[in-house]
């Protein structure tokens, strides 16, 4: 596995390339960056330019080869997140129903909490059915962000 680095807009980012597939995203803190950074391969770099675009809104939708190794079961929500469109939310007893798992918000909520793919695969558009936000592997405040980002 190849990780880059890169400052975006919502501090160090992490990206991991493996075999021609994105295969993680790491916030700042979540791994230590190497000395010295070392250059990007070209699929890396796309999906840095994606993520500034995204950020700078001026991206709704990755086109990007992601590869983020799921149990079946976490498999089936991160297909459904990412038919959630861009600016949308879902609750996550609505993507349980959608997968077929009424019962299992609770596991939707732990699936997305372990999300090797933030962003990406858009779990922070999973929100609790009252409206709160719920967690978020990058932080509340983050995930308000995205949202309102896409709001906008």
């Amino acid at each position: 596995m190849n990780i880059s680095f890169r400052h975006t807009l919502i501090g160090t980012i992490g990206i991991a390339e493996e075999n021609g597939f994105i295969t993680n995203l790491f916030f700042d803190g979540e791994l230590p960056v190497p000395e010295p950074p070392a250059e990007a391969p070209p699929l890396t770099c796309e999906a840095f330019r994606q993520l500034d675009a995204y950020l700078d809104g001026e991206l709704q939708t990755f086109s990007l080869p992601l590869a983020p190794h799921p149990t079946v079961f976490a498999g089936h929500v991160r297909q459904r997140l990412l038919e959630i469109p861009y600016g949308s939310t879902a609750s996550y007893a609505a993507v349980a129903e959608a997968i077929g798992a009424s019962s299992a918000a609770r596991a939707v909520g732990t699936a997305c909490s372990r999300n090797p793919l933030p962003i990406f695969i858009p779990c922070h558009r999973v929100v609790q059915s009252s409206g709160r936000f719920g967690g978020y592997r990058g932080g509340g405040a983050l995930k308000a962000a995205l949202i309102q980002l896409e709001s906008e």
